[in-house]
């Protein structure tokens, strides 16, 4: 099939729906949230109808994509907390539609001058830090990244100041917004974290108790910093006022004298300083690129796995024709070819990864190779050893086993796309929902535990570690913002948040859409699973009812609730966009379009 015959998929006319723009002042009530939106002009999909409405606004007003993106993530910041914000960092990835190229930005954190390999190492035991002691805690905050992206892409490719963009989001803080169960389903699984700092207790326990479902909750703190950053700048934070209690913070905990419940662990400071925060620099690396079926899929590199990971897979599965499969036979391949990608990412994927290594995960005749150890009758047992990328490839080679591990969630993904072509494909983060735990003083954001990403202790055996923390390094992670191009121009761009399930996450999306038949909105809404070289794997229940039974032996599974909280955008041959947000997970997303199909 010809790529650009992909893009006809059939819309049932009851999923269109109209975008709403947030007014003048934002009401408590809230716009309302709609998972699909079918229409012309540009679209918005987030997790959260507040700032999909204030990134439509900014695109029915003649802001570009950026700019909506920016406007829209500054708002998540403000609504979704726990997943992003100023305090937080991500990987931005943006197709040009005048140059028909696909740019990135790596606003990852850093680890400050002060971090070393034995960083996540108790001294007085010689053995690793405890998660949770790691993260509720100095240590884990990495140099943030989220507020230079911002301006790094608007004065790159935006059309809008960052002072203008942040307007609303400032508004909606300001205002208040109506707090839902997820939001407070958050905050109380976090309630003996957040306990332990009197900065966080008092924004988001006030009374003790988390905000009640339908009660109005505002930061006038936050609105106060993003006014100051709109006056001054991003100077504030990184060479300012802001920054200053930032490094306050990662050196003196807010520990409360009177918490909210109790802690096992101690809370420890960490060493950040002011000259870290004014060394930090966003990267502009090249995409990662894999054409999968005559179709040109791109992702975020280094220190991303996501696009590498996501890439190879899709590179493994395009030696099987899994149109002619089963669905269940096709979920055997993806099950496989997850795992795979994963041992490999494991084993090379780091920061400091040599391009030529990454250039061989990626090649056709690696995947050729890695391809060849998928059985059709039975499941690999797991964990499978990683191949070697060696340029010699030949038989079905692998390398000694090693160990896993994953990074956590607390993450969160939008997708826009404007009236000229332009599409930005943005997944920014805290790491862990909550992140470190510590709203910084009188600033209204929490800080993230980014820096637990690393690998607390060597997890390769004799080989070496790629994901070691070290001064200045920046974490593995499983972030995988992707465009897909058809003929050069868009065809789908999907993200979500879930920590290292955000590779199975879009990989299955991937396949679904192009492989399986789905419509986009079918393919983000069908239940999930997540193989990621593990001794079982996850899956939501309605993939284990589903698929389970008919697999190969050698699968297992663990239930889980939910994977993932996807938002992408399609771009249909007649000129329509498919917006589209999760139905049902994370309380459900917002997708939005600015002329909606029907209509003018």
């Amino acid at each position: 099939m010809r790529p650009r015959a992909l893009v006809t998929a059939t819309i049932a006319l009851a999923t269109l729906v109209a975008g709403t723009a947030i007014p003048a002042q934002a009401k408590p009530a809230g716009p309302p949230k709609e998972p699909v939106a079918v229409g012309y002009g540009g679209a918005v999909s987030t997790v959260d109808a507040t700032a999909t409405a204030v990134g439509l606004d900014v695109l029915r007003r003649g802001g570009n994509a950026v700019d909506a993106a920016v406007a829209a993530a500054a708002t998540l910041g403000v609504t979704e907390p726990f997943s992003a914000g100023i305090g937080g960092g991500g990987f931005f990835v943006y197709y040009d539609a005048k140059s028909r190229r696909v740019h990135t930005i790596d606003g990852r954190e850093a680890g400050p001058a002060s971090m070393s390999e034995t960083t996540f190492i108790d001294p007085a035991t010689g053995a690793p830090y405890r998660f949770d002691e790691a993260r509720i805690s100095g240590l884990s905050v990495g140099v943030p990244g989220t507020l230079l992206t911002w301006q790094d892409a608007l004065d790159r490719w935006g059309t809008r100041s960052l002072a203008q963009v942040l307007k609303p989001a400032a508004r909606v803080a300001e205002d208040g917004f109506p707090v839902d169960e997820t939001f407070a389903g958050q905050v109380a699984g976090n309630q003996a974290a957040f306990g332990q700092f009197s900065s966080t207790s008092a924004l988001y326990l006030p009374g003790g108790q988390p905000p009640a479902v339908g009660s109005t909750f505002r930061n006038p703190d936050l609105a106060e910093t993003y006014r100051l950053i709109a006056k001054r700048g991003t100077d504030v934070l990184y060479r300012g006022e802001v920054g200053r209690d930032v490094v306050a913070t990662v050196q003196h905990p807010p520990v409360a004298a009177d918490p909210v419940g109790s802690w096992p662990y101690p809370i420890r400071p960490a060493g950040m300083t002011a000259a870290d925060l004014a060394a930090y620099r966003t990267r502009f690396p090249e995409p990662t690129r894999s054409d999968y079926r005559g179709l040109e899929v791109y992702g975020m590199a280094t220190p991303s796995s996501g696009g590498t990971a996501v890439g190879e897979a899709l590179n493994i599965l395009e030696q099987f024709d899994l149109r002619s499969m089963t669905a269940t036979q096709a979920m055997h391949r993806y099950l496989e070819a997850s795992a795979l990608s994963f041992a490999d990412r494991n084993r090379y994927v780091g920061d400091h990864t040599p391009r030529n290594v990454l250039r061989e995960l990626l090649s056709d005749a690696y995947a050729k190779e890695r391809a060849c150890l998928i059985d059709p009758s039975a499941a690999l047992p797991k964990p499978v050893a990683p191949g070697v990328p060696d340029g010699t490839y030949g038989g079905c080679t692998a390398a000694a086993a090693a160990d896993v591990r994953d990074d956590r969630t607390g993450t969160t993904n939008l997708t826009v796309a404007d009236r000229w072509g332009n599409v930005v494909e943005y997944t920014l983060t805290i790491e862990a929902t909550g992140g470190n735990g510590m709203v910084v003083p009188g600033r209204g954001f929490l800080l993230n535990n980014e820096l637990t990403d690393f690998n607390f202790a060597p997890t390769q055996g004799t080989a070496t570690d790629p994901n070691l923390p070290g001064r200045g390094k920046r974490p593995r992670s499983s972030m995988a913002p992707t465009i897909v191009l058809a003929d050069g121009r868009p065809f789908l761009a999907v993200g979500s948040p879930g920590g290292a399930t955000i590779i199975t996450t879009v990989l299955q999306m991937l396949v679904n859409r192009i492989d399986r038949g789905m419509t986009l909105p079918q393919a983000l809404a069908a239940p999930r699973a997540s193989q990621r070289n593990g001794a079982s794997t996850q899956a939501e229940p309605a993939f284990i009812t589903g698929y389970a039974t008919g697999l190969p032996p050698g699968h297992t599974f663990s239930s889980t609730a939910e994977i993932g909280a996807a938002t992408g955008i399609e771009f249909l041959a007649d000129g329509r966009l498919v917006a589209a947000a999760e139905p049902v997970r994370r309380g459900g997303g917002a997708a939005a379009v600015v002329g909606r199909w029907g209509r003018d």
